[in-house]
């Protein structure tokens, strides 16, 4: 009986081991990723209750959401993300809705403009936000009514995001 197509476009690795190898590293990279995930969650949720500010994005002066965004990617996994959440949305991955993940970028059109809005993915349908003016950074979740409405899209910064702009 002949190998399945996958078995035989492997058998070159298998036979110079490097099937475990490739494995192995794999294995690794995902690692890495759950872990940054768990990190960036974790610092995002010690920032419940910072005061929104337009513009902010510090922890003592208050955060928009796109500042929220930057400053958490920047801190928690080295990455430095553009500045702004349409810029944010055209410089990383687009993803499915169903293929979200603790840690990846969700953008919604709440200021009748695509990309108005950004929020990271926390997992269960929920994200958090610096959401607007009097508010401060809370989790919300994405089935509501308003946040289903003004859904735009998901992205996903990749492990080795370098930002196209200086």
């Amino acid at each position: 009986m002949a190998a399945p197509a996958d078995e035989e476009a492997l058998r070159p690795w298998v036979d110079k081991g490097l099937r475990t190898q490739l494995a192995d590293q794999l294995s690794s990279a995902k690692d890495k990723a759950s872990n940054q995930a768990t990190g960036l969650i974790t610092q995002a949720m010690d920032l419940l209750g910072v005061p929104y500010r337009r513009g902010g994005n510090t922890e003592a002066s208050g955060f928009d959401c796109s500042g929220f965004v930057r400053h958490l990617y920047e801190k928690s996994v080295g990455q430095l993300l553009p500045r702004r959440a349409e810029e944010q949305a055209k410089n990383t991955e687009v993803i499915e809705r169903n293929e979200l993940q603790p840690g990846d970028l969700v953008f919604f059109n709440t200021m009748k403009r695509a990309f108005s809005h950004v929020g990271i993915y926390v997992g269960d349908g929920k994200f958090i936000h610096a959401p607007r003016t009097g508010k401060a950074v809370k989790v919300d979740d994405m089935r509501s009514a308003y946040w289903q409405k003004r859904f735009n899209g998901a992205r996903r910064v990749p492990l080795d995001f370098e930002s196209n702009k200086p």
